[in-house]
C-alpha cells in the first residue's frame, strides 16, 4: 500500500492519531508506522482497556477509511468471517430454471442447448449469490482498515484459516479460485492474551504490547477525549484509577476504558471534584464484579486522600 502522507513517519502516524482523540507514545506510534510501510498486519497485545482496538478505529477515522470489523469468538468459522452463500437466492434460481424448462416442454421446444446438470450446478455458486463477510469485504472494498478483534478467542483451526490472508493479502473461495485486494487492508489483530496464539500467526505480523499509560498521559487521554472535564477532576480519577491497577487482590483491575467511563458518568452529574459520596455512587463505571465494589467502596477514603 501506498503510504498516505498521514503514514508517511512516525511523527505523522502520531499526530494523526492525535487529530482524531488518540494519544499514542513513541513506541506504539513507530510501530503502526513499520506496520503499515512495510505492508505487515499489526498484532496488539495488552490488558484489556489499555487502547488496542481504539488505535484500530483512530486509524480508520484519520485516514477516511471505513472500519471493517471481525469479532472474534469460539466456534467461529469461514462462513461467518469470509464468505457464506445466499441460500434463498439460490433455491429461487433453482426454481426459475425448472419453470423455464417445464415452459419449454409444454411449447414442444427443446431444453435451452447447454444448460445441463452441471451448468446448472456451477450457475448456483455464480458471484450474484455470494454474501461477503468482514474479510471478503475488506479484501475487495479496500482501502479500508480491517480489525481482527481479540483473536485469541478464536480456536486453533481459525488461527490457521487466517494464515493466507495475512501473509499475502488474498484468500482462496473453492468455487471461485483465488481473490486478491487491489488495494490490501490495514489489518490489526487485537488479544488479550486469554490464551497463547501460534508462532505462524506472530510471525506473519508486526508485534507490540500496549502498557497502561502513566499518569501524566493518561491523564491527557481523558482530557483529549473529553474536553469539558475540570482539570482537577480528571486528575483525581486518574489518579484513583492507577491506584486500583496496582491493587493485587483486584479481579478485574480498570483500564484506559474504564477511567474514560468514569469521567463521561462524572460529567453526566455534572461534578466538579471527585468526594467520597460521589466517588461511593460512581465507581460501578470502574469495577465490574460485586468483590471488586466492596473492596474498593471500603477504601475510598485512602484512594481519595492520595
Amino acid at each position: 500500500m501506498t503510504a498516505t502522507p498521514a503514514l508517511s513517519s512516525s511523527d505523522a502516524v502520531s499526530t494523526m492519531l492525535e487529530s482524531t482523540g488518540y494519544l499514542t507514545d513513541e513506541g506504539l506510534a513507530t510501530i503502526t508506522y513499520l506496520a503499515v510501510a512495510m505492508d505487515r498486519p499489526l498484532l496488539l497485545e495488552g490488558e484489556p482497556g489499555t487502547g488496542k482496538t481504539s488505535l484500530a478505529e483512530a486509524l480508520a477515522e484519520g485516514l477516511g477509511y471505513p472500519l471493517i470489523r471481525l469479532q472474534c469468538y469460539e466456534g467461529i468459522d469461514a462462513s461467518q468471517a469470509l464468505y457464506d452463500w445466499d441460500f434463498t437466492k439460490q433455491i429461487l434460481h433453482l426454481r426459475a430454471l425448472e419453470t423455464a424448462a417445464v415452459a419449454q416442454g409444454a411449447r414442444g421446444t427443446a431444453a435451452r442447448p447447454g444448460l445441463d446438470t452441471e451448468e446448472i450446478e456451477k450457475s448456483l455458486f455464480d458471484e450474484r449469490f455470494l454474501l461477503d463477510r468482514p474479510l471478503l469485504q475488506a479484501l475487495r472494498n479496500g482501502p479500508a482498515v480491517l480489525l481482527i478483534d481479540e483473536i485469541d478467542r478464536a480456536d486453533d483451526e481459525f488461527e490457521a484459516f487466517l494464515l493466507e490472508l495475512l501473509s499475502a493479502g488474498q484468500v482462496t473461495i473453492p468455487e471461485l479460485g483465488t481473490i486478491r485486494a487491489e488495494h490490501p487492508p490495514i489489518v490489526v489483530l487485537t488479544s488479550n492474551r486469554t490464551r497463547e496464539l501460534h508462532d505462524a500467526l506472530k510471525r506473519r505480523c508486526l508485534y507490540h504490547w500496549i502498557d497502561h499509560p502513566g499518569l501524566d498521559r493518561e491523564v491527557a487521554i481523558v482530557r483529549t477525549r473529553l474536553p469539558d472535564i475540570p482539570e482537577r477532576l480528571a486528575s483525581q480519577l486518574v489518579t484513583a484509577v492507577q491506584q486500583l491497577r496496582r491493587d493485587q487482590h483486584l479481579i478485574k483491575p480498570p483500564g484506559v476504558a474504564e477511567s474514560l467511563d468514569w469521567a463521561r458518568a462524572l460529567l453526566h452529574l455534572g461534578t466538579e471534584t471527585l468526594d467520597l459520596a460521589t466517588a461511593a455512587a460512581t465507581v460501578g463505571a470502574v469495577c465490574k464484579h460485586r468483590e471488586d465494589l466492596d473492596r474498593v467502596r471500603a477504601e475510598l477514603d485512602r484512594l481519595l486522600a492520595a
